[in-house]
């Protein structure tokens, strides 16, 4: 089924009469319009997209299997009245995404809302083939700027310039922009999971984490890569490779009908036998697609199950507080035998 016939299916599965739709995401992904105003209205005979003035030529440019409608007002308000022009009453929403100021504007509609949290997002974790090759091409983009950025990394640089150049690369290199706030972590802010560039001066001897990823036609890559710039600690040596090798160690193990906890357990289990299960604090992955983290979460906690055409990321890492890290981190692909890897750039341990 394609995505707008597992809509109609929720509905019927949720015996609702019509769902609306709010989020940027969802909204995007299923009518294509790529505009930052507007509303889905759906119900089994009707597809409505609801937006402003502004967007009417591009959303029937792209919204083609919507009937378009200018809100001529408030949004909100729009969609009351159309709820109430539908006749609809059990009426399905993103309860797990929409203000409670938004939830008491549209129950003051003589309709029923029910939550349908999560069951789009849901739909989203699962590519069709043209999602997946954008996705590939977000990957191969930062996996040029990797290649690059070793080629410019030197010590007496700040953690900003280094951040600077990638993003320009990856800009150059065709991506809309970045997909997260890009994370340059050198030395002993290596130790940080999400340590943001700062004005950090890279030293010899320091380690880096770079964790970035490339928005390419609204499809998000995220990729992690460490390296050093000069020769680091023997400590720093160890934990890199142990890092790396839990990480082929999930890759290898991805498959069709895994658990993501199973998956997760892979990585985390070795880490812990080589004495560093206390410092791989985070989960093993998430999902990636038109949002860098969506489903499915690949956790000790997940209750998911590995499916088909699902990208995630594979991103185990041990952080040792005042010395420095380690994450490495790839987007695969779950397929019918196992999996694939997106991102192809080295995983070694480079010393410029």
């Amino acid at each position: 089924m394609d995505r707008l016939e597992q809509v109609n299916q929720l509905l019927i599965d949720k015996h609702l009469d019509a769902l609306v739709v709010l989020s940027d995401f969802n909204r995007r992904y299923l009518s294509q319009f790529t505009g930052t105003s507007g509303a889905l209205i759906i119900t089994p005979e009707k597809k409505i997209l609801l937006t402003d003035f502004r967007y009417m030529d591009q959303a029937s440019q792209q919204a083609t299997a919507f009937k378009v409608i200018n809100q001529d007002g408030k949004l909100l308000d729009a969609i009351k009245s159309h709820l109430q022009d539908l006749n609809v009453e059990n009426v399905g929403f993103e309860g797990n995404l929409v203000s409670y100021d938004t939830y008491l504007q549209l129950s003051k509609a003589p309709i029923s809302l029910i939550s349908v949290s999560g069951a789009i997002e849901e739909i989203r974790e699962v590519k069709t083939e043209d999602e997946i090759q954008i996705i590939q091409k977000a990957a191969e983009i930062v996996d040029e700027a990797y290649d690059y950025i070793l080629t410019v990394t030197k010590a007496g640089m700040t953690e900003h310039d280094v951040k600077a150049k990638l993003e320009s690369k990856m800009l150059e290199l065709g991506a809309e922009d970045t997909s997260f706030d890009t994370i340059v972590a050198s030395g002993y802010r290596g130790a940080m999971p999400h340590g943001v560039a700062s004005d950090k001066v890279i030293e010899e001897g320091d380690l880096i984490t770079l964790d970035y990823g490339a928005y390419y036609k609204g499809y998000a890559s995220d990729i992690t890569r460490t390296f050093a710039v000069g020769e680091p600690d023997d400590k720093l040596k160890e934990i890199h490779q142990i890092v790396l090798d839990a990480n082929l160690k999930a890759i290898e193990a991805a498959k069709p009908g895994m658990k993501a906890s199973e998956l997760d357990a892979v990585a985390r289990d070795y880490i812990s036998e080589k004495g560093y299960g206390d410092y791989f604090g985070h989960s093993l992955g998430h999902g990636i697609g038109l949002d860098v983290h969506e489903g499915p979460a690949l956790s000790r906690r997940s209750d998911s199950t590995l499916k088909v055409n699902q990208c995630v990321t594979i991103e185990p890492g041990i952080y040792l507080e005042g010395l420095g890290g380690v994450r490495i981190e790839d987007d695969i692909l779950i397929t019918e035998n196992g999996c694939e890897r997106f991102t192809k750039s080295s995983k070694d341990l480079i010393i410029l």
